[in-house]
């Protein structure tokens, strides 16, 4: 291994991800996906033999390595699935022949099964996963079993026959829908919870049972309450375990092409899975706020945005407030509390876009991929290149671009927004001059909030006895302003 390999490999995270091996004419030769990215990929330099010759020639092979840094194990499967599915790399066996995760299938029945797989098949069926592990699939099949068991039986259903159940229904483990010891819409309604539990809605899953439990203590069905108790505290446990990690929405191809584009046109060594936008925002040059929204295949996953206020920068400079931003994002980044992307986008022109690269340079990373996108041209700006780069208005990497520029600047002006309603209390509106306790009480009694206060004219003001037309001008300039009337005059 050479020593700018050792000394890349040394700075990978101990994070969830995805590694993407590389000969030397830069081709995919091998993806893998680990728990500890930095452990996992270390431990193929620590042998100088294996036991397969497969493995040895994969090491000898080795150029350079890439990363992809996920926010689970869950996540990084499927990224690797995708990039092995795309670039079909000579070591990866298994997952070029087709998907060798687990999946679990509710069958398309009148009274369903529940059946675990490793094949999606087009019958109707209904698929949750792929899942990381079997390991997983356990955990919640344990609990299914207990507080949500379905049918496990190949029985040919006659509902007007005699029967007795089985064992299965005896001890609880079954509703026995073979001998119609519970309706259709009962087991259907079970089939519904195991679905919502296996799919991860854990919070829809406890309404629905709390619901129940409520009923069934009004209807003085202690045991049936008490059993739905207890599977609302069985699945707070197992989400304080947090045991299920599944990814069940599949990328589809033309967000696939269009990433695949993107990445052909920055000549990027990866398929741009993550993609940072990132804007600024401040009103009245009092403050200034900074945003970093994330795009994950494509979609927004607000889950991940991050709002920064700004505080080393004085006055209204957006160049240096995205400077401070990208810094303080990507210091982050390199402390390993959050993951790198494959792409920044900067809102801006080619000035925003060189203080973002100055922030990078400080940190010493010099590997990401950053453009900007100006809003007038719709012009993309990109690092050493003196002309931009202009793509067709019906563009679908155009498009992306600009949807993940407008979740950046929608994010901004919300964050700025939010932060001012939150100052605007009770407790701020006796700073403004003439409003006392009592006024303010009045305000907030008539208008509800100070959100629906903000909304009001001037006139609708003057209904509150004690407010003119003055007071009432000097309340709807503060807040509309969030400023004091009297600084515009110093």
């Amino acid at each position: 291994m050479s020593d700018s390999l050792q000394k890349k490999i040394k700075e990978f995270p101990l994070k969830p991800g995805v590694y993407i091996m590389h000969d030397e004419e830069g081709k995919v030769i091998y993806v893998g996906k680990a728990k500890f990215l930095k452990k996992r990929v270390s431990s193929y330099f620590r042998h100088k033999s294996f036991a397969s010759p497969r493995l040895r020639h994969l090491v000898n092979a080795i150029e350079d390595i890439t990363f992809i840094r996920t926010e689970s194990e869950a996540e990084a499967l499927i990224v690797e699935a995708k990039l092995i599915k795309r670039y079909k790399p000579f070591y990866n066996i298994e997952l070029k022949m087709g998907d060798r995760y687990p999946f679990v299938k509710i069958t398309d029945e009148r009274f369903p099964k529940m059946v675990i797989t490793r094949h999606r098949e087009k019958d109707g069926a209904t698929y949750i996963g792929p899942f990381v592990s079997a390991g997983e699939i356990r955990n919640l099949l344990r609990l299914v079993q207990r507080y949500f068991p379905l049918r496990s039986c190949h029985k040919d259903f006659d509902l007007s026959a005699n029967c007795r159940p089985c064992l299965n229904y005896e001890i609880g483990r079954c509703l026995g829908p073979c001998c119609s010891k519970c309706t259709y819409s009962e087991y259907r309604e079970r089939t519904d919870d195991v679905i919502l539990l296996l799919k991860g809605q854990s919070a829809d899953l406890i309404e629905r049972l709390r619901k129940r439990m409520e009923s069934a203590a009004r209807a003085m069905a202690f045991e049936e309450a008490a059993h739905h108790r207890d599977s609302i505290r069985a699945i707070w446990k197992m989400n304080r375990r947090k045991v299920s990690a599944i990814m069940s929405v599949d990328l589809d191809m033309d967000t696939w092409q269009i990433l695949t584009d993107l990445q052909k046109m920055l000549a990027l060594k990866t398929i741009p899975w993550r993609i940072d936008g990132f804007d600024i925002s401040h009103t009245s040059g009092k403050e200034t706020y900074g945003v970093a929204v994330v795009f994950e295949q494509g979609l927004p996953n607000p889950s991940l945005y991050r709002r920064f206020k700004i505080l080393e920068t004085e006055g209204v400079d957006d160049f240096r407030s995205i400077h401070e931003l990208v810094k303080r994002r990507y210091n982050r980044c390199l402390q390993g509390d959050e993951p790198f992307p494959q792409l920044v986008l900067i809102d801006g022109g080619p000035i925003q876009l060189s203080f973002a690269l100055e922030a990078l340079h400080e940190l010493s990373i010099n590997d990401l991929a950053v453009i900007s996108l100006a809003k007038r041209e719709e012009e993309i700006y990109l690092p050493g290149k003196k002309d931009p780069l202009k793509l067709p208005d019906d563009s679908e990497v155009l498009r992306l671009l600009q949807r993940i520029r407008n979740e950046s600047h929608r994010f901004a002006i919300d964050t700025h927004r939010s932060k001012r309603i939150r100052r605007l209390s009770r407790t701020v509106l006796l700073e403004i001059p003439g409003v006392g306790r009592h006024l303010a009480a009045l305000l907030l009694s008539e208008f509800g909030s100070v959100r629906d206060l903000m909304t009001q004219s001037k006139e609708e003001l003057t209904r509150i006895k004690g407010i003119g037309p003055i007071l009432a001008e000097t309340i709807w300039r503060y807040l509309k302003e969030g400023d004091d009337p009297k600084d515009d005059k110093e």
